[in-house]
């Protein structure tokens, strides 16, 4: 068994897939769009075969949280981007374009190094080597 896919609501699809195309590398594929519901979606294929489903909606009304919220469920999406200096890099470039930097980078106690930033619909992301 594995996981197959995340799925994430979002208010910008375009944006939200630039997003990790941009900063984590990810294919965007084709787009699916079903009027008669209002739904979008794209699928944005990590590196090793990871997917994230961005989805938007114009029939529903997703809970909004604030940006960055700990709430229940789900809390974060950690993605590895290979070696501390990656995460270094990473977490500079996108605090630099304005993404808020949470915490980090740094060495967690159960020894991940790691950053926390938000993605544009203020869900957090974990960077981690």
């Amino acid at each position: 068994m594995r996981i197959d896919h995340i799925a994430l609501w979002t208010t910008d699809l375009e944006r939200c897939k630039r997003f990790y195309v941009d900063y984590f590398g990810a294919t965007a594929g084709e787009g699916y769009v079903n009027p008669a519901k209002g739904f979008a979606s794209c699928f944005l294929s990590l590196g090793d075969g990871a997917r994230i489903e961005a989805m938007t909606t114009s029939t529903q009304s997703p809970v909004v949280a604030e940006p960055g919220a700990q709430r229940m469920g789900w809390t974060h999406l950690a993605i590895s981007v290979g070696s501390d200096a990656e995460v270094d890099a990473l977490t500079q470039r996108l605090k630099a374009d304005g993404y808020p930097l949470l915490d980090g980078p740094r060495r967690t106690g159960d020894g991940y190094y790691e950053s926390v930033v938000l993605d544009p619909d203020g869900n957090r992301i974990e960077i981690t080597s």
